[in-house]
């Protein structure tokens, strides 16, 4: 592990630690999310209510999902390999299995749902902690600069989905969807998963190999298969000579 990815790891955790520790202990960061969401974000500003509505799909995992895969399935076949689709496979199903997780042991409401003013409303039926369109955003797009090449495409990918999880998150806080807790904790959420993906490639690589040797042996099997012997056609009797 590099020195960048070891304090980038540590800071993360760090992070995400310290946001739950805040919000179960109804802390100060669950004031500032009753007053930003007293505040109504889409009252102050409705012009880019329209817009927003809009935007916050680029976090929603469905369609982010689909425009992605495409992108990757293309790669695939140009490079001949398998590798960008598992990559993305891999992490979405990481990001499933730990932020769906989270989200359903905390039960927190959202801020439509809330029922008591300056509670942190954990521990009830909501599943929006933390935030899984920021969590997405940051999973989905960032997979591109992980995948990534060259140094100056990495970056430029990294600054693309970085705007793309920033403005997922703030749109959702906009949108009042969500608590700005439930933010940040996407944010570190996504982050997790992939700086865990390296340490996923050697079980990556080896489902590479089990798939492209299942693929052969279908592919060989059908081309051995054997060819059935054409039945003959039925049709007009075919007159005898004349005997000389």
């Amino acid at each position: 592990m590099t020195r960048t990815r070891f304090w980038l790891l540590g800071t993360t955790l760090a992070v995400y630690a310290a946001t739950v520790i805040g919000v179960l202990t109804t802390s100060w960061l669950v004031r500032f999310d009753w007053q930003v969401m007293l505040f109504r974000p889409y009252k102050q500003w409705p012009e880019f209510h329209m817009f927003l509505d809009y935007f916050v799909v680029m976090g929603q995992r469905g369609p982010t999902a689909v425009a992605v895969a495409a992108w990757l399935g293309w790669c695939c076949y140009k490079q001949r390999t398998l590798r960008p689709g598992l990559v993305l496979g891999t992490s979405l199903l990481l990001l499933n299995a730990t932020v769906g997780a989270v989200k359903i042991g905390f039960g927190r409401l959202g801020p439509h749902y809330a029922t008591s003013v300056g509670a942190n409303e954990m521990w009830r039926t909501g599943d929006i902690f933390p935030s899984g369109h920021t969590a997405n955003a940051v999973v989905t797009w960032g997979v591109l600069a992980y995948l990534a090449t060259t140094p100056l495409a990495r970056r430029i990918a990294s600054l693309i989905a970085a705007g793309f999880a920033f403005g997922v998150g703030m749109t959702t806080v906009y949108l009042g969807t969500h608590w700005l807790s439930d933010v940040v904790l996407g944010w570190a959420a996504g982050v997790l998963v992939l700086l865990a993906l390296p340490w996923l490639e050697p079980a990556m690589a080896r489902a590479e190999v089990l798939l492209l040797g299942l693929y052969r042996r279908i592919r060989d099997g059908r081309a051995a298969a054997p060819v059935p012997p054409a039945r003959p056609v039925p049709g007009p009797a075919l007159a005898t000579p004349r005997a000389a």
